[in-house]
């Protein structure tokens, strides 16, 4: 028998793969299996309960009254809209989280151009100004509260009375909560949130790149030139993601108004007010609404957010 007469036979055999080779839906598989237990652990904890929150948001369920429970469709996602004490929360909610954001931007740009200089010492000064970012919310407002806003012992108050003291004057002794109670809130916030402004603004200064600086310098640009020119439009990615990350974790801010004014003083926000009317009026299907109308917003937030950082990783990837 010819060679030629053995080759058919050859090719029409079977195609064996080759040792070492695996299925590659199997191999993806393989490689997805460890994922699947934090996947089902992540969709019974997140998902079932925000899916049980949708079901209540369209029912009429309130504790008090367990006889009169049934479905009532959008009725309570229109008396959100419509109940004035929600819509003063949401205006609340608005102006506490814009001036965070805004005020957190400004103070953390400073402090990031600031420690973006060389100079001695400067990674401690770093650790120390990320300290207030590490504080536990309940702890930091307490800290507020007490130690620095209380009109008799609070450091804010003796610092005004030592320094009239030099004056040979009587100092006033403000009660601060009281007096300013929605700038109380946000200067509590402010000094918690600017280090991760400061954070993502400092990462920002230091992927800028040199060669422009360097050239900038070189034509005779002087500081305010080289920031305004060449940073500030750099940076413009690190503001937006800043601020929308700043606004997703702020708009949800429940500690520092519960602990410092206790939602009084009109500082009571969308959280406190879902709070409030969940635990003390005991009108689940309302409050279920009015959190839902929370998690959409910040998923449309966190939509631009993402947007943001798929973009800063697009331009980092062309460099």
């Amino acid at each position: 028998m010819s060679a030629l007469d053995t080759a058919p036979a050859r090719v029409a055999g079977p195609v064996r793969r080759r040792p070492g080779r695996a299925n590659p839906r199997r191999a993806a598989w393989a490689r997805r299996a460890p994922l699947l237990p934090a996947l089902v652990f992540l969709i019974v904890v997140t998902q079932l309960p925000f899916v049980a929150t949708l079901v209540i948001s369209f029912m009429n369920w309130n504790a008090l009254y367990p006889d009169q429970r049934h479905f009532t469709g959008v009725a309570n996602y229109r008396s959100v809209l419509t109940d004035a004490t929600l819509r003063s929360s949401i205006v609340t909610t608005l102006v506490l989280t814009v001036a965070v954001v805004l005020v957190s931007l400004i103070l953390g740009l400073l402090i990031a151009l600031l420690l973006d200089r060389t100079f001695f010492g400067r990674g401690v000064v770093r650790t120390l100004m990320i300290a207030p970012f590490l504080v536990v919310p309940v702890a930091a407002a307490l800290l507020w509260k007490h130690a620095l806003y209380n009109p008799e012992y609070g450091l804010f108050n003796g610092v005004l009375t030592d320094v009239w003291r030099l004056f040979g004057a009587t100092a006033p002794q403000p009660d601060w909560i009281t007096q300013m109670p929605k700038g109380a809130v946000v200067t509590a916030l402010v000094w918690q949130w600017t280090p991760f402004m400061m954070l993502i603004l400092l990462a920002g200064l230091q992927s800028r790149p040199a060669e422009a600086v360097e050239a900038a310098t070189v034509d005779g640009a002087g500081a305010w030139q080289t920031f305004r020119f060449i940073t500030f439009p750099h940076l413009r990615r690190y503001l937006e993601l800043g601020a929308l990350l700043g606004s997703i974790y702020v708009v949800q801010n429940f500690d520092a108004v519960f602990t410092i004014t206790s939602g009084g003083l009109g500082t009571a926000n969308l959280p406190y007010t879902i709070y409030q009317t969940f635990y003390q009026a005991h009108d689940y299907g309302r409050a279920s609404a009015a959190g839902v109308v929370v998690v959409i917003g910040t998923i449309i937030i966190a939509t631009f957010a993402l947007r943001v950082v798929s973009s800063l990783f697009r331009e980092e990837a062309q460099r």
